[in-house]
């Protein structure tokens, strides 16, 4: 893939052209918005986007021959130099796609993973990256490197005699797996001590999770008066920020952490990789699930997001779900009632609009939470009943 860094040296952004194949799936994205903002995060400039629909991916071409030679004419007419899928493509897709089209082409899934790499500020983030990077490198070896399927082997070479260069490749790969595994399992145990402390002072864990750019690192930053990086952009935060919330209609402090945003089709690969970070979620009491009340699509993230969280095991905690970007909705569709019920997954699950950039809606949010944690200390040391009983419930 085209270095994501040029855009920060002063070199003119490479263009790319987006393509997306409509299955009849109900998540199609038929403008590429999406993909075009990844494609910006990356530093990529959009030349054009191409849709088309099919009943199944062409074995060979995924999109097949014809729309395959439309993409090649597309790509001379505006010098793009890059194709990005919005699906994943098989390696001999891939493969066969650049012979076709003479230049490189990649998919959604490579994509976030280079957003990722260049995102990855923590070592415990860079570990989870290059572990999701090898992984999926290591079924990539088919690619346009004829040189690996020379030989290579005797006295002073690293492979063995008459090992071809895939198979060192390979290995070398597999090694380099297997070592960044055993670092990321030494930052598990690190993180699990943190957590058992957590847990011996008797604390309140809360996760923020939902879709990319819901506004989370935001609400964090409203919530504890932290500075958190934010940014309207996708995946501004990769590495889990947590900070103590004093709620003083419950008079005490909870957890609180920020964690990485979920997307559309996230490559299984990272979801193995980080979940050193997203146990946060599995082990809050509460989940803050965010979301970007403004955008048409959010019923679709929200179904994204409660796909990860089963995914990793955290389906079963409970949720308040956060309708932020209060300010940016159209003035017909801000609701009368901003604290409710919404059906999620077959349950009932409290519902509270509030906006992050202007505060609106933040104190409510804290009476609610506040609630949550009396409701669990009553639950644990049923004598403080009684201290309890002065608190209005603010959950709906």
């Amino acid at each position: 893939m085209t270095d994501l860094n040029s855009s920060l040296s002063g070199t003119v952004a490479p263009s790319v052209i987006l393509v997306g194949v409509d299955f009849g799936l109900p998540h199609f994205d038929g403008g590429l918005e999406e993909l075009g903002l990844l494609a910006q995060t990356a530093g990529y400039t959009v030349a054009e986007r191409v849709s088309c629909k099919r009943r199944a991916p062409d074995p060979a071409l995924f999109v097949g021959s014809g729309k395959a030679d439309e993409i090649k004419l597309l790509a001379q007419s505006t010098g793009a130099s890059e194709v990005l899928f919005d699906q994943a493509l098989s390696p001999a897709q891939q493969r066969n796609l650049e012979r076709h089209l003479g230049i490189p082409v990649n998919d959604r899934t490579l994509l976030i993973l280079e957003i990722f790499a260049q995102r990855a500020r923590s070592h415990e983030g860079k570990l989870q990256v290059e572990l999701a990077r090898l992984q999926y490198l290591s079924t990539r070896l088919v690619r346009r490197w004829s040189h690996l399927e020379r030989q290579s082997g005797g006295i002073g070479m690293r492979g063995g005699p008459g090992e071809k260069q895939i198979e060192l490749d390979r290995r070398l790969i597999s090694e380099a797996i297997k070592r960044t595994k055993e670092r990321l399992g030494k930052v598990k145990k690190q993180r699990a001590t943190q957590r058992r402390q957590r847990e011996r002072r008797d604390a309140f864990n809360i996760s923020l999770v939902g879709y990319t750019n819901a506004g989370k690192s935001s609400l964090f930053n409203g919530l504890v008066k932290a500075r958190a990086y934010a940014a309207d952009q996708l995946f501004a935060t990769l590495d889990t920020t947590t900070r103590q919330l004093y709620l003083g209609e419950a008079g005490r402090s909870v957890s609180l952490s920020d964690t990485v945003g979920f997307i559309r089709d996230l490559p299984h690969g990272l979801v193995d990789a980080f979940a050193a970070t997203l146990q946060e979620a599995v082990d809050a009491d509460l989940l803050l699930h965010v979301v970007d009340a403004s955008n048409p699509a959010h019923p679709e993230q929200i179904a994204s997001v409660m796909g990860v969280l089963k995914d990793i095991g955290a389906d079963h905690i409970p949720q308040v779900l956060v309708f932020n970007k209060l300010d940016a909705m159209d003035a017909a569709t801000i609701p009368s009632v901003l604290v409710d019920l919404m059906e999620l997954d077959g349950q009932s699950v409290p519902r509270i609009y509030v906006s992050a950039r202007s505060g609106e809606g933040l104190a409510e949010l804290r009476g609610m939470l506040a609630e949550r944690v009396l409701s669990q200390v009553v639950d644990m040391h049923p004598e403080v009943q009684g201290s309890s009983d002065g608190v209005e419930n603010s959950l709906p």
